[in-house]
């Protein structure tokens, strides 16, 4: 028959396999950092919005997996997003000069402030707003995109 620091020991060598099994299944993570290039402006903030999926891609500012803003402080910035899961994703980055976190847009349609997206497609009157397949990429352990600031559409 066991004796009680048996069982104890072999109670708490129970429990440590299983902490160890749960962190060996716990799943990967991944660092995404998005290099915006081109940026015209010295004052105001690029925002940046990670999707995961088409869901509200590249205009809302709901969705997505995650997001955020880096002061400007030259014609490149950089901002990384760490615990991703493996995936695909798209970005989409605003040059946001009046602080309101959003693409402003005139009465057409129109961005009045720089824009990007990843992969950077051709985005004008023709084409429209770029689809999350032309966006999108894959990312696994650390991936960087770069993405270059427009201005206006493109011809």
């Amino acid at each position: 028959m066991l004796k009680l620091p048996q069982i104890c020991h072999i109670l708490l060598a129970t429990l440590v396999s299983i902490s160890f099994a749960k962190t060996a299944n716990a799943e990967p993570t991944t660092t995404l950092s998005v290099v915006v290039n081109g940026i015209h402006h010295q004052k105001g903030e690029i925002c940046f919005r990670v999707y995961a999926s088409e869901q509200g891609f590249p205009m809302s500012n709901s969705s997505g997996s995650q997001s955020g803003c880096a002061k400007i402080t030259g014609n490149s910035v950089k901002k990384q997003f760490s615990g991703l899961k493996p995936g695909t994703y798209a970005v989409a980055v605003v040059d946001d000069q009046n602080g309101d976190r959003k693409l402003n847009k005139d009465f057409f349609g129109i961005p009045k402030e720089g824009f990007g997206i990843s992969k950077n497609p051709t985005v004008s009157i023709q084409t429209g707003t770029p689809k999350f397949r032309d966006a999108s990429f894959v990312v696994n352990k650390n991936t960087t995109v770069n993405i270059i600031m427009k201005y206006s559409l493109d011809s």
